[in-house]
């Protein structure tokens, strides 16, 4: 096998080409060979050189008269074109592409600096402006500390996704020299493919295919379907730069107050399993024409699942992003059962850490640990000794306090004492390979100075190099696995024709259809039906408002006001659609609604959001005196003194005379931002029943529920004659669903409770343990439930 250089006068003949194919290389006894063919590429911005190598060998992309060059390999059937990454003129093992990723990671991670290990272990911050392009801080992260796992939270705008993702890699690339081996770029995003924008973390910009909730999708009990929008996502991933999605969020969601229910597969181990099985096989694999997993491809991403060990039981539902709901409690001494959708889904590339401090029935730390995940050894180390050796990453902003100087925020829960370097040393002395949300290497390198002065005293086993090194060879396997070393820049044509593609959207909708749960379906409301008969009539859609909460990031709040549901898709359907007209105060708020006249109304579509506690960052559940309120899953106002209400918190922090402080919110009432829903349903209700009884026909009332997790449907079921529930689906799906033009085939992926004392009497680490609603048709809105147009569908897989 000989190596040598690709002739640089090749490479400006190819870029004299643009867009054409011609043989890389020079003419030799080579030339009765396949050779590989190189093109030129531009999105605008950066401009770079694509070489297909022949019989299916590996594509490159480079920045023709950069850092990286070319090497040529002989071969006894081909010329295959390979990058020399490091400048020294030869092919390296961890350059050649035919190796296996483990066998290149391990080479790499031996030859990289220890600034450029300490800058793999740094997974940036949120980016949220790709249309800004390459910034100098973005520069200076990459440069200066050696970043390469960057968070893409901007928009879905192809275009500029694209641009900004060649930049970057180009400029990542221009780093590379003698010494300063190579390494690309890393893009990873928060879900952002859900259909209603109604996720803090759903990134915004329609031009991507839409889908239900992590909720949703398991609202469908289908694992096909799960797989589909996996590998269709993914698809749509790559062709934005993304490689790793950062999820998906796989805890059990056996607390149904939790403020990110939504983002789980629901309460049932078995389905959750299932569901996080086969999102992890669809993300980290390609499929041929038939279907069949092909292994990784370019159309691969990979995962990282989360929240290890499971995030889900936080007391009272309260969220571990901030103080309120730091900890998480296990009064049924349920811990076990909540690592066993991690157990399934182990094939994931990496793991995201949960933030929570775990604590005991009797209130004592679970793990003997009073600190948050990241920070405890024992959590790790089950996963460790269960044989996980890939990437284990904390969540954001675990080494900043929330009592840290100018921070806003933190959550380093039972590490507030520590400085930011010796939270850095903690995380890696607990086993993690990754910082998330951290840019700057310095801690990172604090760190590393703290073991090996410990390695030196003989209080660690392995020098901190080696430490350092084998977090390297976990974290470049995530780089190596879906081709980055090799192809890391797009082309805009395809990356345009692929990303919201006519196919992608179809299955994203018949998704969506398929994940409609129906709950209730008296007197067969809800039937096969023609849309033509529809054509003529006049519908009636109520209006709401919604109040929302201040948050960490900002005081300031904005109301939801407006129809329940899309008037202009609403118009597509219907003759007429009749709304209601905004009442305003003196600054021009809207306070109320009056309605129109409902003579001629010949069908009521109204939906309401589930309950709004508020969300992550506004600390739900905690008042600003520090005192507590209870979480509800009611619109109307919810005051805590039921007899399984507790009195005294199970968790709680302990002051310095050793006393534990109480969380309880015992007597406290709930804010609940959008009760106005239930108003302008029960308002439509009423209202409409007022005309039947004038005219003696029949207006059908049919409510959506617009569903984040469970809800207490006693508060308006007996006024529906027919109840939907979507998970983050479009108006859409769900006024199609209603109009009879799909069959509701969702199940319920979370038990709809009795009332809020069944929600105070389960516990929060136990799933399916709460007594069910049971309607005015005699169904109980248990797990598992829903109606098709004959009757309560059977159990699928």
């Amino acid at each position: 096998m000989r190596s040598t250089p690709l002739a640089a006068t090749t490479v400006a003949g190819a870029l004299a080409l643009a867009g054409a194919l011609v043989p890389v290389g020079t003419a030799s006894a080579d030339d009765a060979l396949p050779t590989p063919t190189e093109r030129t590429v531009t999105d605008g911005r950066t401009t770079f050189a694509q070489v297909i190598n022949p019989a299916g060998g590996a594509v490159l992309s480079y920045v023709p008269g950069g850092s990286v060059k070319l090497l040529r390999v002989t071969t006894d059937t081909a010329v295959l074109a390979f990058k020399d990454m490091n400048a020294n003129g030869r092919l390296d093992t961890w350059e050649d592409w035919r190796q296996p990723t483990a066998v290149r990671a391990k080479a790499l991670a031996q030859e990289l600096t220890i600034p450029q290990v300490a800058g793999l272990m740094l997974f940036s911050s949120h980016e949220r402006d790709a249309a800004a392009g390459l910034t100098d801080a973005q520069r200076k992260y990459l440069g200066v500390d050696h970043l390469r796992n960057v968070l893409n939270a901007s928009s879905n705008d192809v275009r500029a996704n694209v641009t900004w993702v060649n930049q970057v890699q180009a400029y990542a690339e221009s780093r590379a020299k003698a010494g300063l081996p190579y390494v690309p770029v890393n893009f990873s995003s928060d879900p952002r493919s859900t259909a209603a924008n109604d996720s803090a973390y759903n990134a915004a910009g329609n031009d991507i295919s839409r889908w239900p909730s992590n909720l949703g999708l398991a609202a469908t009990f289908s694992r096909k379907t799960m797989l589909d929008f996996a590998s269709t996502s993914s698809a749509e991933y790559r062709a934005m730069g993304i490689t790793t999605a950062l999820g998906p969020q796989i805890d059990l969601a056996t607390e149904p107050r939790w403020l990110r229910v939504d983002g789980t597969f629901g309460e049932n181990t078995a389905l959750a399993s299932t569901m996080a099985k086969a999102y992890v096989e669809g993300s980290q694999n390609t499929y041929d024409l038939y279907g069949h997993p092909t292994g990784w491809g370019e159309d691969s991403i990979n995962t990282m699942i989360k929240h290890w060990p499971g995030d889900g039981p936080g007391e009272g539902g309260r969220e571990s992003h901030l103080n309120a709901g730091k900890y998480a409690v296990y009064p049924g001494n349920n811990w076990a059962e909540h690592l066993k959708p991690f157990q399934v889904a182990r094939d994931a590339m990496a793991v995201m850490s949960s933030y929570s401090i775990a604590i005991a029935k009797d209130g004592s730390p679970l793990t003997g640990n009073r600190v948050g995940s990241a920070y405890d050894k024992v959590k790790i180390d089950v996963a460790r000794g269960a044989g996980y050796d890939g990437v284990i990453c904390t969540d954001w902003g675990v080494t900043r306090g929330y009592t840290d100087p100018n921070s806003p925020f933190g959550m380093a829960w039972g590490m507030e004492k520590a400085s930011v370097e010796e939270r850095h040393y903690a995380v890696l002395r607990a086993g993690l390979d990754m910082f998330g949300g951290n840019n700057a290497t310095a801690p990172v390198l604090a760190a590393h100075a703290m073991w090996q002065q410990d390695f030196q005293a003989g209080k660690v086993p392995i020098s901190a190099d080696a430490r350092f090194r084998q977090s390297a060879e976990r974290i470049l396997r995530m780089l190596f696995a879906p081709g980055l070393f090799e192809n890391p820049y797009l082309d805009l044509a395809k990356s345009q024709a692929t990303v919201a593609s006519k196919d992608k959207l179809r299955r994203g909708i018949a998704a969506q259809l398929d994940s409609v749960v129906m709950l209730k379906n008296a007197h067969r409301t809800i039937r096969k039906s023609s849309l033509a008969s529809f054509k003529d009539r006049t519908v009636y859609i109520p209006s709401s408002i919604g109040h929302g909460f201040p948050s960490v990031f900002s005081q300031a709040t904005k109301d939801v006001v407006g129809p329940t549901l899309d008037v202009e898709t609403a118009k597509k359907y219907f003759k007429k659609v009749l709304t209601d007209t905004p009442v305003l105060d003196a600054q021009g708020r809207v306070v109320d609604y009056r309605q129109p006249d409902l003579s001629s109304v010949d069908l009521v579509l109204a939906a309401m959001r589930g309950p709004d506690n508020g969300d992550n960052f506004t600390g739900a559940g905690m008042n600003k005196d520090g005192t507590f309120y209870p979480l509800s899953l009611q619109w109307r106002p919810y005051t805590a003194v039921g007899p399984h209400v507790r009195r005294t918190s199970i968790a709680g922090d302990l002051r310095a005379d050793g006393t534990q402080e109480n969380r309880s919110y015992y007597g406290a009432t709930s804010k609940i931002g959008n009760e106005y829903d239930l108003t302008a349903v029960l308002r439509a209700a009423q209202a409409v029943r007022k005309v039947e009884r004038r005219t003696g026909r029949h207006i059908p009332v049919i409510v959506s529920v617009k569903a984040k997790t469970s809800f207490i449907p006693a508060e308006f079921e007996r006024q529906a004659d027919a109840i939907l529930v979507g998970y983050s689906v479009s108006d859409q799906a769900l006024i199609e669903t209603a109009l009879g033009q799909h069959e509701p085939r969702g199940r319920l992926p979370m038990t709809s409770p009795k009332d809020m004392d069944a929600v105070e009497a389960q516990l929060e680490d136990v799933g399916q343990d709460m007594t069910p609603y049971r309607d005015s048709q005699g169904n109980t809105y248990a797990f598992g439930y829903g109606l098709g147009w004959k009757g309560v569908l059977g159990r699928r897989r």
